[in-house]
C-alpha cells in the first residue's frame, strides 16, 4: 500500500474500542476526526499527549472534531487508562495491528542500537468527507491540540538552562542579603 498523504482518502476500518464496541471510520461521515496513533497506555509521553487532548476536548468538539486514540494495547488496558486519566474520548484496541498497517504506523524503530517494530506517533486529521486534511508526524505531546488546531498557542515551558540561571540569580541575591544582614549585626555589636 502506498504511503498516505494529505488529500488521500482515509482508509475505512472497523476495530473495537475500550468497551468492546465496534468503531468504523465511516460512522463519522459528516464530522472531522482526529485519529491519533500512540505507542503505549500509561507511559509518560502517551499520557502527556492524551491529557493535552483531554484538557482541550471541549474546544476540539466545538470545532467539529471527534478524537480517537489508537494503540496495540488491549481493551482492558485502554479502559484502565481512560479511568486513570479521565479521558472523555474513545481508545481503539488495534491488537492485531491491522489498523496500524492500513495507516502505515507500524514501523521499524531503533533504541540503543536495537531494532524492533512499534507504533509511530502520528496523527491523521480527517475531514467531514473522509479525506486526510493534515498529518502530524512530529507530535509535541504536551501541545498536541495546538498542532491540530494551529490557531491556539502552544504552552511555552522555560528551558532548563533559563530556569537554572534564574534560580542561581535568586539564590545569589538571597545569600547576598543574608551576608549583608549578618555583617550589619556584627558591626552593631562591635559598637
Amino acid at each position: 500500500m502506498a504511503a498516505l498523504e494529505i488529500g488521500s482518502k482515509a482508509p475505512d476500518f472497523t476495530v473495537n474500542d475500550q468497551d468492546g464496541k465496534s468503531v468504523k471510520l465511516s460512522d463519522f461521515k459528516g464530522r472531522k476526526v482526529v485519529l491519533y496513533f500512540y505507542p503505549k497506555d500509561m507511559t509518560p509521553g502517551c499520557t502527556a499527549e492524551a491529557c493535552d487532548l483531554r484538557d482541550n476536548y471541549t474546544l476540539l468538539q466545538k470545532r467539529g472534531y471527534e478524537v480517537l486514540g489508537v494503540s496495540t494495547d488491549s481493551e482492558k488496558l485502554h479502559k484502565k487508562f481512560i479511568a486513570q486519566e479521565k479521558l472523555p474520548f474513545r481508545l481503539l484496541a488495534d491488537t492485531d495491528k491491522k489498523l496500524h498497517e492500513l495507516y502505515g504506523t507500524w514501523v521499524e524503530k531503533s533504541m540503543y542500537g536495537r531494532k524492533y517494530m512499534g507504533t509511530a506517533r502520528i496523527t491523521f486529521i480527517i475531514d467531514e468527507n473522509g479525506i486526510i486534511e493534515d498529518i502530524v508526524s512530529k507530535v509535541d505531546t504536551k501541545n498536541h491540540t495546538s498542532q491540530i488546531l494551529k490557531d491556539i498557542p502552544a504552552v511555552k515551558t522555560p528551558a532548563k538552562k533559563a530556569v537554572s540561571k534564574t534560580t542561581k540569580k535568586t539564590v545569589k541575591a538571597v545569600a547576598k542579603k543574608a551576608v549583608a544582614k549578618t555583617q550589619a549585626k556584627v558591626a552593631r555589636k562591635k559598637k
